[in-house]
């Protein structure tokens, strides 16, 4: 399930970074919506990615959050705080109903503001402009907590939170920078913090 929300999630991405016209990044995106409102028994077969989302027929709905986020970034530049508030948003709330899937409803909170302060600092860390940049990584510090602690089955969660957490500590770096960050992973990923 995991695997599916991050997949969605890149497909997503790419969709905005290689559009040439906002339009016709809207309307792959709106396929995507449209398809994720369907009955899972009505999805077309054959894409690998589909397939896998297939698992997520009870939280779909986040799915579709999850894509409309994306499609707020097609918004007039400069982006302003609401539109970057509202794609972390889609990020946190499909990361709750991950959370939600795997049984572990007392993490809900936590899972989706680990969710929202990975999606700003991520989308800070893909925007050129140091306004835009600055204001993003002001609204994860607003998210950031100290620590989530979370259980195994949402290990990856807790991965990406931490990670962002490091890279607003270390002044907007990459969450990948160096090999200090890869143990800061490691251990993330098997401990949990």
């Amino acid at each position: 399930m995991t695997l599916a929300l991050l997949a969605l999630d890149t497909r997503c991405g790419t969709i905005i970074r290689q559009a040439r016209e906002p339009i016709l990044a809207q309307m792959r995106l709106a396929w995507w919506r449209e398809l994720l409102q369907k009955p899972c028994d009505e999805w077309p077969t054959g894409d690998p990615l589909i397939e896998l989302l297939g698992a997520w027929a009870g939280e779909a709905p986040a799915l579709v959050n999850l894509v409309e986020s994306w499609e707020t970034l097609l918004s007039d530049f400069p982006l302003k705080h609401e539109h970057m508030d509202s794609f972390a948003s889609g990020r946190g709330t499909a990361f709750a109903a991950l959370a939600r899937l795997a049984g572990e409803e007392e993490y809900v909170e936590s899972v989706r503001q680990a969710g929202h302060c990975w999606g700003l600092v991520d989308l800070a860390q893909g925007l050129s402009n140091p306004e835009e940049r600055a204001m993003a990584f002001a609204l994860a510090e607003r998210e950031a907590i100290s620590r989530w602690n979370l259980p195994r089955k949402l290990r990856t969660l807790a991965v990406l939170g931490g990670l962002a957490r490091r890279s607003m500590a270390k002044g907007g770096r990459p969450l990948l920078s160096g090999p200090g960050d890869m143990v800061v992973a490691l251990r993330l990923g098997m401990i949990g913090r």
